[in-house]
């Protein structure tokens, strides 16, 4: 199974546009946070088809309201509030978006991979027997647009820059 992790878009659809074509070819995808504007979820939603969409909150979470009206209107995209606990090809996957928090889950030993976003950075490390994995950003504040594709449930990732 391939699972496509994204982080931090902020509204940039141009970058996510370049991303479609790997978030497409995914089995799942999950954002880690910060995605701003309600249309940056019925791009996602519409681009991907019917594959499963795992949302998480950041700091920059837009019109909250509006994200969530959306949402129940795609069956498909799950909002998960500030943290998701997933299970996917018998991987426990936690999802939030800040990096002290997924330290922690990735300690905790009941997960094999932890993804976050918040602070734009890709990171890659594993924790005992846990992935703990920052895609980047879709945005490209800092310069690089990166997005991880990650198989399960061996957990290699494929890093992916816009």
């Amino acid at each position: 199974m391939k699972v496509a992790v994204i982080s931090d878009s902020h509204d940039n659809i141009w970058k996510l546009n370049q991303a479609m074509p790997h978030l497409k070819a995914a089995d799942a995808v999950i954002h880690c946070g910060d995605l701003v504007a309600p249309f940056v979820v019925s791009n996602i939603a519409e681009g991907v088809g019917d594959t499963p969409v795992h949302i998480v909150w950041g700091n920059n979470q837009g019109d909250t309201y509006r994200i969530g009206i959306m949402v129940e209107k795609l069956p498909h995209v799950t909002l998960h509030g500030f943290m998701a606990d997933l299970e996917l090809e018998g991987i426990a996957i936690a999802v939030c978006h800040y990096p002290h928090v997924a330290r922690g889950l990735a300690h905790s030993g009941k997960y094999g991979m932890v993804c976050f976003g918040h602070t734009h950075t890709p990171h890659e490390e594993w924790v005992d027997d846990c992935l703990l994995l920052n895609p980047g950003e879709v945005m490209g504040l800092r310069g690089r647009s990166t997005i991880v594709l990650v198989n399960l449930p061996e957990r290699s990732v494929e890093w992916i820059e816009l």
